[in-house]
């Protein structure tokens, strides 16, 4: 299990939210977010590790069905009064959702990975429940904000003594590792310190700028192709010379055996 945040650390990301300068933060995340998922309406969408619902509100006007998971109840209960019913909330970990394969158009793991306790087997159950794409948001280790994170947390304990910090380059390996050589494209924002004015704003949306690896908040989308768990099927076939025979046939890369029928039939046509 990774780490949980309890009630003390749902009150203050709640608080956290309260900040003009955090808020400033917040909204050029989403805008990253909703620019690489780019949502339709009428998909269905996994928030993991939804926390508070920052990372939901967005996607609440663009007629997506929403779902949201997280571990922690007081995370859950602050999202809840936010969100109300327009969001279908679970108490659940990353690492073992309780939802069919390609139930979900899109998964996003928003400033999740950092806390999970196998950010391999989170990132396998996102590519899992989601067909269309995966999209990853975290804290980007090579950030100078970063950098500032961790001094910090040496003389003062804060929430992310807690957390794991991952480069682009980490994230994409895993997703190669799990879903193989698929699309994958990133992109940073955040790249400058201090408060965000209009005229900072404009250079944190610009594409040239993302295209920076050195962001506070890197996003990663991968578009995995959809995974499906076979069965075999036995098929009754019939031929001039031979009584009716049971073939199982199985799909690509099932290790169930095929049995053939014998050498001497003419002809074979299909049972009715």
């Amino acid at each position: 299990m990774g780490y949980v945040y309890d009630y003390k650390d749902a009150l203050a990301c709640r608080q956290w939210l309260n900040s003009g300068s955090h808020q400033a933060t917040l909204a050029l995340e989403n805008r990253l977010m909703l620019e690489m998922l780019q949502p339709l309406c009428g998909k269905r969408l996994i928030d993991i590790g939804c926390g508070i619902g920052n990372s939901l509100l967005p996607f609440m006007e663009k007629g997506a069905y929403l779902t949201g998971v997280d571990p922690s109840p007081y995370m859950l209960d602050i999202a809840h009064a936010r969100v109300g019913r327009r969001v279908d909330l679970h108490r659940a970990y990353a690492e073992d959702l309780p939802f069919d394969d390609n139930f979900f158009h899109y998964a996003c793991l928003c400033l999740t990975l950092e806390f999970v306790e196998d950010p391999r087997k989170a990132l396998a159950e996102a590519c899992r429940v989601a067909k269309d794409g995966v999209f990853v948001g975290v804290l980007n280790k090579f950030a100078l904000k970063s950098v500032e994170r961790r001094i910090k947390g040496l003389f003062k304990s804060n929430i992310y003594n807690n957390a794991r910090f991952f480069s682009i380059g980490e994230v994409k390996y895993f997703f190669r590792a799990l879903i193989g050589d698929v699309p994958i494209y990133w992109r940073t924002v955040c790249q400058l310190p201090g408060r965000t004015n209009q005229c900072i704003y404009r250079i944190e949306t610009s594409n040239v700028v993302q295209k920076t690896p050195f962001g506070a908040f890197a996003g990663i989308m991968a578009l995995p192709v959809p995974r499906f768990r076979a069965s075999p099927l036995t098929l009754n076939v019939y031929s001039n010379q031979a009584k009716p025979v049971n073939q199982v046939v199985s799909c690509p890369g099932n290790s169930t055996s095929t049995h053939m029928m014998p050498h001497h039939m003419d002809r074979v046509e299909p049972a009715d």
